[in-house]
């Protein structure tokens, strides 16, 4: 009885948009948002493509509190152009995050929370995109220092391109059941080595391999959460009482470039290799 009422008590993450997602973590009454849709900064080349842009560029970024602690939360939406960033959206996201260093500076503990559903860079504006993504890691490595950078990959769209190696920047990840991460989407490996090597509609395949459940038992990831508002709220005020990790997972290269070297790239890995190739004989 007292699970059926945990159950029906629990409210989804996964279903909420970009804004309304920054709106469930953050403090009631908190959410200030910056360069909102009102102010019409959106993308100058979508139009050029006949492609409708969207008023905010599909990323949303507000300032407020985390069981009082001071926050910048920044979500991508993913439903619009499947969360790829361009020029606009990446220099949101880049310029919020240098500004929450400058906080740091001046004495204002502001912290991270980034809400990644992103395919990478957009195509329409590649080489913008690119740069942005640039600004991006270099932003949350600079930040990391001061306080910690929590990402959070919740589903459906998942994180993957350029965007994923800033997820792998940030000092803790939490990923859901739908959550997925990888540097290469499925239909991209698809495309370029066919549908032997990586069957992108074979989708309990992929979420056994990239998905958030096998990410974090692999250490990929820091924490594993229902599709709750609840308990993605307080897994991400969890990370931030911990504090700054002793030691970063990316530089942690020498546990991580001899388990790479080992790989078998002969053939498909299973589930199973992946967590041998991270995990060994704990496995």
């Amino acid at each position: 009885m007292a699970d059926l009422e945990l159950l029906l008590n629990k409210q989804s993450f996964i279903e909420l948009g970009a804004r309304e997602r920054i709106k469930a973590v953050l403090d009631q009454g908190t959410f200030r948002e910056l360069l909102g849709p009102f102010e019409r900064i959106m993308s100058p080349w979508l139009n050029k493509q006949n492609i409708v842009p969207q008023a905010d560029d599909g990323v949303v970024v507000a300032k407020g509190t985390l069981q009082e602690r001071p926050v910048v939360a920044i979500a991508i939406e993913g439903v619009f152009q499947g969360g790829s960033l361009g020029e606009v959206g990446g220099a949101k996201i880049a310029s919020a995050l240098e500004l929450a260093v400058e906080d740091n500076r001046n004495g204002i503990p502001t912290a991270a929370v980034l809400f990644l559903e992103t395919g990478g860079v957009r195509l329409q504006e590649a080489n913008l995109g690119l740069a942005a993504i640039a600004e991006i890691q270099a932003a949350i490595v600079e930040l990391r220092q001061y306080q910690p950078v929590i990402g959070v990959i919740a589903g459906s769209v998942g994180c993957f391109g350029g965007m994923s190696i800033a997820a792998a920047l940030c000092s803790y990840l939490i990923m859901t059941q739908e959550g997925r991460l990888g540097l290469n989407g499925p239909q991209v490996i698809e495309q370029e080595a066919g549908a032997q090597e990586y069957d992108s509609k074979d989708r309990p395949f992929i979420w056994s391999i990239t998905g958030g459940e096998q990410r974090t038992v692999s250490g990929l990831a820091d924490a594993f959460a229902d599709d709750d508002r609840g308990q993605v709220k307080q897994q991400i005020a969890d990370f931030l009482v911990q504090g700054i990790p002793q030691l970063h997972r990316s530089l942690n290269y020498e546990f991580y470039l001899p388990k790479l070297l080992q790989l078998d790239t002969e053939q498909q890995s299973a589930p199973q290799d992946v967590l041998l190739t991270y995990q060994g004989e704990q496995v």
